[in-house]
């Protein structure tokens, strides 16, 4: 288990005396510094960014389906479904459904992923460190998600993060989906920061094409999809879950940057 007191900057060692101590340390600042300006906020997805619900998502939407003539398994679920809006997913796979029973369709699937979820949802490893480590910096964040509103919700609620995030971007008022732009163009409009000054954390290759196309330095979260996939779509990083040391090098390097820009 990594002890997050040695990956805060400042807290018991800085990031100088750590570099010394890994090569990996110092190849990936070499690799990965694509900040120029001082970095302001973190923008996080939900699903499988912040908890890996794609399992139970998986398990939900082939019930239903089953029930329309389609067994899916899970490279059919990774390919056609991951990282969509379910209003996209029905339109293409349920063309014969009207609005109506496309929407009691998609309410009937959500209510299934919450009763699955409900005991086994958890956060990844690391994500309540990179909360803590947000806070002491001051770091702005939001959450950017396809998920529905009462989706939503439910897993702030069972994750215990009700409060953790400044502003919450939902497909809708209007707002359209990933991968579209739009949910993260909207984030940076709402935290008042410029995409040079915010790092995103996604799965999907939708939600990677979304946060790309809106300008701003993304990370792949490799719980759904494997690592060549997320960087053929625009991540300059991949990492398994938030206790990965190239995100926390990446992460401290620009705290120290910023410190050294203020002239401290």
């Amino acid at each position: 288990m990594l002890n997050y007191s040695f990956l805060f900057l400042g807290m018991q060692t800085g990031l100088q005396s750590r570099t010394k101590q890994c090569k990996l340390c110092k190849e990936t600042l070499q690799e990965f510094t694509p900040l120029k300006t001082m970095l302001a906020a973190i923008l996080f997805d939900l699903d499988g960014t912040i908890a890996n619900t794609d399992p139970i998502h998986y398990q939900a939407w082939r019930e239903m389906l089953i029930g329309y003539g389609m067994d899916i398994d899970e490279p059919f679920y990774q390919s056609r479904l991951s990282g969509r809006t379910n209003p996209q997913i029905i339109e293409d796979l349920l063309p014969q459904l009207s609005p109506e029973e496309g929407a009691k369709f998609a309410d009937d699937k959500e209510a299934l992923f919450r009763q699955k979820a409900k005991t086994t949802l958890k956060p990844l490893s690391g994500f309540s460190e990179l909360i803590k480590w947000t806070n002491t910096y001051q770091f702005k964040s939001a959450l950017v998600t396809n998920a529905p509103r009462l989706n939503v919700q439910f897993m702030l609620e069972v994750l215990e993060i009700k409060e953790v995030f400044d502003i919450v971007v939902m497909p809708e008022n209007g707002i359209a989906g990933k991968p579209d732009p739009a949910p993260y163009q909207v984030a940076l409009n709402r935290l008042g920061i410029t995409a040079e000054k915010a790092i995103a954390l996604e799965d999907s290759p939708s939600g990677i094409r979304s946060a790309v196309g809106a300008g701003i330095h993304t990370i792949g979260v490799t719980t759904t999809h494997d690592p060549k996939v997320l960087q053929s779509l625009g991540a300059f990083m991949t990492i398994p879950d938030f206790t990965d040391l190239q995100l926390w090098t990446l992460l401290n390097s620009s705290v120290q940057e910023d410190v050294a820009y203020l002239g401290y």
